[in-house]
């Protein structure tokens, strides 16, 4: 286990020496939520690992999101668990050990946000790690985009916002499984390793019963063709968000 310093010390995490870690993923996908500018407010994170999206968006937006993560695998819940302690959010972030597939998970819970970085590899596909936490959080062996959109549908109120991050060769798949489940993509925003390369990966803002209009913002480059981190990647590691 380690103990890492985010945000310069200002969120500390717990995390496994192997498994699911903070990667630029995860802040990515706490860059890129943006909270209802009026009154509290109450998201959902599926697939919360060691909590450290709802905890970034806890301090990114203090007074106005309360936040709860679901998480399949209880060692990673109690970790969860430890980190909302050891950073004093206790009264607003909270975690629960459960299967985002499972029916009756929150049932009769109704959310205005949720936020979701699932797996991205297709079961059977590829190597599967011989670390089990790390091939359920990157493999998809308990959870894919149908499950995910799904869940979305049970959880979110009408008009509720969904954010997610996935690889962008699935796009197709993951974008017509929300839109099967009434969740209509709003803003889309393609990721690049750099300029001269396909993007990788790709951030997204759907809403539960939305309409039509999708914008589709610039695309974020990783690297420049020097290989070092754009201004704009920087920008996901400070708590004001991309």
């Amino acid at each position: 286990m380690t103990r890492d310093d985010i945000f310069g010390g200002r969120l500390k995490l717990l995390q496994p020496d192997s498994g699911p870690r903070v990667n630029m993923d995860t802040m990515l996908l706490a860059a890129y939520v943006r909270a209802p500018f009026r009154g509290a407010h109450c998201f959902v994170e599926l697939g919360s690992a060691t909590g450290a999206v709802s905890l970034i968006l806890a301090l990114r937006f203090p007074g106005r999101l309360r936040l709860l993560g679901v998480e399949l695998q209880p060692e990673l819940v109690e970790l969860a668990e430890r980190n909302r302690l050891e950073n004093g959010l206790s009264d607003r972030v909270s975690f629960l050990q459960g299967d985002l597939r499972d029916p009756e998970l929150l049932k009769g819970e109704i959310f205005d946000g949720l936020v979701v970085n699932p797996p991205y590899e297709t079961p059977g596909r590829g190597r599967t790690s011989p670390d089990r936490a790390r091939a359920m959080a990157r493999q998809g062996l308990h959870c894919t985009p149908e499950d995910v959109a799904e869940a979305a549908k049970r959880l979110l109120k009408e008009k509720g916002r969904f954010f997610s991050v996935f690889r962008a060769e699935s796009a197709i798949r993951f974008l017509n499984a929300l839109s099967a489940c009434g969740l209509a993509p709003k803003r889309l925003r393609w990721v690049h390793p750099r300029a001269s390369r396909p993007a990788s990966l790709f951030l997204l803002e759907a809403l539960k019963g939305g309409g039509e209009g999708l914008t589709v913002e610039p695309p974020l480059y990783v690297h420049d063709e020097q290989k070092r981190y754009t201004p704009e990647l920087l920008k996901a590691y400070e708590l004001e968000g991309i």
